[in-house]
């Protein structure tokens, strides 16, 4: 805060009451890439969701591969209503006390094809969780890099602004001392100024970056950030297109699709129904038993059960199309952001050892001939701000390539961050 201005060290202090008002205080260990993903994999509820889902669906497997329930029927048959004989359940031989049980009887393949559906439900439910473990680890990982650069960012910022207030003091000294120019005075403010009005907004956009980490990992927002690891991927992002987690999960919901077609096709055969019944009559009578079999009439079928089996079909026929197309654009935008890691990172090596040098010298050129009294400050100032804007660009230039690092390396999560699917 020593280089700060007193709007400045408000605007801070606003900023650190906030934060420190919204979680406790930070502690001193530095907070890694890596632990931030495995601490917001481990707070994550939409990941238990997903394992939920998949549950669900299991047991909803083994319910759906049992036969239904059997149905206890108690009736009183032939009662009369009127004559000698009305109301009376003994006297009439035709009347009957009745208890009987039905079951119906779907056959084996039919209750394998409805407990498989449930079983490529749980599947497509971790497919789910995997792509959802890959964009969270990837929403960490560009979450910590910007919180990285913003802070970089505001450090650039403070160290040019105390360059400034020393060339202030230095253009009042002179003038001062009769040698200087007015004009070369508000020159040096006015370019102090820019920069403490920079940083104004560097320190907000600062405080939100820690905010959104901090949202998803729960660490402090204030936490220290440890150095960056290196921009190397742990595998290549092309090996089979089948391991990306979106393709993947095409690749469950088309066997969910699969699994109900099949359901449809077993039920163009019908369930059978057997029924037991055993009828109790007056005790001058004969009691009875009854066994009974039903069958459902599948009159319309080329209406019902034929339309369903083949809209089913047409689902899959277009799960399966939409995978394809999917699965090309896909391959496409994964070697496009190879392509553009690396030549981010050729171009942060060639900002390094060509353009830094040569704009380090610059400033020191112009310097040299101000205070040799053969420039003038507009030089020096246009120099500094060349340096400056060539450190930003380098900033954004970082972020960016370790932005698509972090694309690459996370398109098939890290399963050892917080969870194992």
């Amino acid at each position: 805060m020593e280089y700060l201005s007193p709007v400045l060290v408000r605007y801070a202090l606003a900023f650190a009451g906030l934060l420190a008002a919204l979680t406790p205080a930070a502690a001193d260990e530095p907070l890694g890439l890596s632990a931030a993903v495995s601490a917001a994999v481990a707070r994550s509820r939409s990941l238990d969701a997903s394992a939920d889902v998949a549950r669900s669906a299991r047991e909803m497997a083994v319910a759906a591969g049992q036969r239904p329930d059997p149905v206890l029927r108690l009736s009183l048959d032939n009662l009369p209503v009127d004559g000698p004989d009305r109301f009376s359940v003994t006297r009439d031989f035709m009347t009957m006390r009745s208890i009987g049980l039905i079951q119906t009887l779907p056959n084996s393949d039919k209750r394998r094809a409805r407990a498989e559906r449930f079983e490529r439900e749980a599947d497509a439910a971790m497919s789910e969780r995997i792509q959802r473990l890959a964009a969270l680890q990837t929403e960490v990982a560009q979450a910590w890099l910007e919180r990285r650069m913003q802070e970089q960012r505001f450090d650039v910022l403070q160290a040019q602004i105390a360059e400034a207030r020393v060339l202030v003091q230095t253009t009042e000294a002179t003038l001062r001392g009769g040698r200087g120019s007015i004009a070369d005075t508000l020159d040096a403010r006015e370019a102090l100024a820019q920069l403490e009005q920079g940083l104004i907004g560097a320190l907000a956009e600062r405080a939100n970056a820690r905010l959104t980490l901090a949202r998803l990992t729960g660490w402090p927002p204030g936490q220290p950030l440890a150095d960056p690891p290196p921009m190397r991927l742990r595998s290549t992002p092309i090996g089979s297109p089948d391991r990306l987690p979106d393709i993947n999960t095409l690749h469950a919901r088309e066997a969910v699709a699969r699994a109900e077609a099949e359901v449809a096709r077993q039920e163009l055969k019908p369930d059978w129904s057997a029924e037991v019944m055993f009828s109790q009559r007056g005790s001058p009578f004969s009691n009875m038993v009854s066994i009974g079999v039903s069958v459902p009439l599948q009159w319309d079928q080329p209406q019902r059960q034929q339309r369903e089996l083949a809209a089913r079909l047409a689902r899959v026929n277009e799960l399966e199309a939409e995978r394809e197309e999917l699965t090309r654009e896909r391959l496409l935008q994964v070697q496009r952001w190879q392509q553009a890691w690396q030549a981010g990172l050729d171009r942060l090596a060639f900002l390094d050892a060509q353009r830094r040098p040569l704009a380090a010298q610059r400033v020191d050129a112009a310097l040299a001939a101000y205070r040799g009294g053969r420039g003038d400050l507009g030089s020096v100032l246009q120099a500094r701000r060349d340096v400056l804007n060539l450190s930003l660009e380098r900033l954004a230039l970082e972020r960016e390539t370790a932005g698509l690092w972090a694309q690459l390396d996370y398109l098939v999560p890290d399963t050892t961050a917080g969870v194992t699917p």
